[in-house]
């Protein structure tokens, strides 16, 4: 079975840096403040759980598209 390497700086989903306030040092992480769709996180593999940030792009992805449902199903009989 092959391990996946965690590195905390990055988004488990996209790879790209992740901005973790934490992981730098910081007290805090911007992803305190900003809902992550339950979706999202349902994506990470369980070791990247509790562990590492999605980036801004992969939780806003999610929040845009569930909006955008949201408000094709206001719409659409």
């Amino acid at each position: 079975m092959k391990k996946t390497i965690v590195d905390p700086r990055r988004c488990p989903l996209c790879g790209n840096s992740n901005q973790c306030g934490i992981a730098t040092g910081e007290k805090s992480c911007w992803c305190f403040s900003q809902p992550i769709p339950q979706g999202v996180l349902q994506k990470l593999p369980a070791e990247a759980r509790g562990v590492m940030c999605v980036c801004r792009i992969c939780a806003m992805s999610q929040n845009a598209l569930e909006r955008a449902l949201a408000q094709l199903a206001k719409v659409l009989p």
